[in-house]
């Protein structure tokens, strides 16, 4: 990992611990062009379940607020949680991912404090298991001011 990297990630869980927001999303990210095209997710899939756990799904929210999503398998495959994308549906996408790394496991992402700009936000969230079965879900986060 690039010493950079590291030192996001480091201060990262300082700002969390010290009850700092932590950006998740830029007023200049939020403000480029939704992407364009149908945002497909797979039909019915035997890989993981993806589920939005905070915000409640449908309930708009005032940043700062935790960002929580649940990752269940399906039989004895486990979460690789390396496997695990998160981008913003803009264009062009903008790659959360490494915002998010040190929120990552194999429960899921638990990211205190998220500070994101008021609007509705398209997050497309990629994860796969063991056995190499990936499973993508589109969550809608609706933030007001």
């Amino acid at each position: 990992m690039k010493s950079s990297h590291l030192l996001f990630a480091a201060l990262l869980a300082i700002f969390t611990r010290l009850g700092f927001a932590t950006p998740l999303i830029s007023a200049k990210e939020a403000a480029l062009p939704p992407a364009t095209g149908a945002v497909a997710t797979r039909g019915i899939s035997r890989g993981p379940a993806i589920k939005l756990a905070s915000p409640e799904v449908g309930t708009p929210v005032v940043a700062p607020f935790d960002f929580k999503v649940n990752f269940e398998t399906r039989g004895d495959a486990k979460i690789n949680p390396s496997s695990v994308k998160v981008i913003y549906m803009k264009s062009p996408f903008v790659d959360l991912t490494p915002r998010l790394k040190g929120a990552i496991s194999a429960n899921g992402i638990d990211f205190a404090k998220a500070d994101v700009p008021p609007g509705t936000h398209t997050i497309r969230v990629t994860v796969k298991d063991t056995e190499g079965r990936e499973t993508n879900s589109v969550l809608n986060l609706v933030v007001n001011k």
